[in-house]
């Protein structure tokens, strides 16, 4: 397994994002975008950057509040800065088309951020929640007793180094199903297993149908939740449809444009 040249970025709002790039030499980049208390570092992180980095280049980053990265998770809120952030190293190396692929909260994330922000080639999100608040299953009670008690934010601190932010969403942000339609003409796939113990099925269809086209949905009879779940060929799939779909989308018609407060160091 290639070890990727470490990066470190700082967000708009100033947060430290750690990093690494998997270098390619085509065009496109896969910004990685993993779930909560997640870490790129992580053994199934890497092993899903081995397989992108078939594909093309690979930007994977911790959020910020998990890993190495400075700040407090907001849990989906101020992530798309860090993305953002991503997204423009990848653009400051060359590469011509950015994919976007997130798992769980991160597929929440890279969804609202190409609405919000765009700029991206694709998007595929994995194993996402549609909405917020979701608890209807018991994985996601536990979720939200982490992010929302004293005590539970102290254990996620304790046990995978996560660090979440104490004051919840003021304002609360716009849900993933509610921005979906607008990351056209960008392609977006939905990717979600009929087997995830988290979110039901019910979350990638209203997610897909929320979205414009170009979009494809994969329901996924086999698949768990996320980036432990995801096999080899599931992320060879879904690389191959990211690639066939920037191929078939005009190329960008001028370079990146970073925003003139974005610091950058990497």
């Amino acid at each position: 397994m290639v070890n990727p040249e470490p990066l470190t970025l700082y967000t708009t709002d100033g947060v430290r994002i750690d990093a690494g790039h998997t270098p390619f030499g085509g065009e496109v980049c896969f910004i990685l975008a993993h779930g909560f208390t997640c870490s790129w570092r992580l053994p199934a992180l890497r092993r899903i950057a081995a397989a992108l980095g078939r594909h093309g280049g690979v930007i994977a980053l911790d959020f910020r509040g998990h890993g190495r990265s400075g700040g407090h998770s907001t849990v989906g809120d101020r992530e798309v800065l860090d993305v953002d952030a991503a997204v423009a190293a990848a653009r400051r190396r060359g590469y011509e088309r950015v994919v976007l692929t997130g798992f769980s909260m991160g597929g929440a994330i890279v969804v609202r951020h190409a609405a919000l922000y765009g700029g991206v080639d694709a998007v595929v999100s994995v194993s996402a929640p549609a909405r917020w608040y979701y608890r209807e299953t018991v994985p996601m009670r536990r979720v939200h007793w982490a992010i929302e008690r004293r005590a539970g934010r102290m254990a996620v601190r304790l046990a995978r180094g996560t660090r979440i932010a104490p004051k919840g969403w003021d304002p609360v942000p716009e849900a993933p199903h509610e921005v979906a339609g607008r990351i056209a003409p960008a392609p977006l796939l939905v990717v979600h297993g009929a087997a995830d113990p988290f979110f039901p099925v019910e979350h990638g269809h209203q997610l897909y149908e929320a979205a414009s086209d170009p979009r494809e949905l994969w329901i996924e009879p086999a698949f768990g939740h996320a980036e432990v779940a995801a096999t080899p060929d599931l992320i060879n799939r879904l690389a191959a449809w990211a690639t066939k779909a920037v191929s078939a989308t005009p190329a960008p018609s001028a370079p990146y444009a970073e925003p003139s407060d974005h610091r950058t160091r990497d």
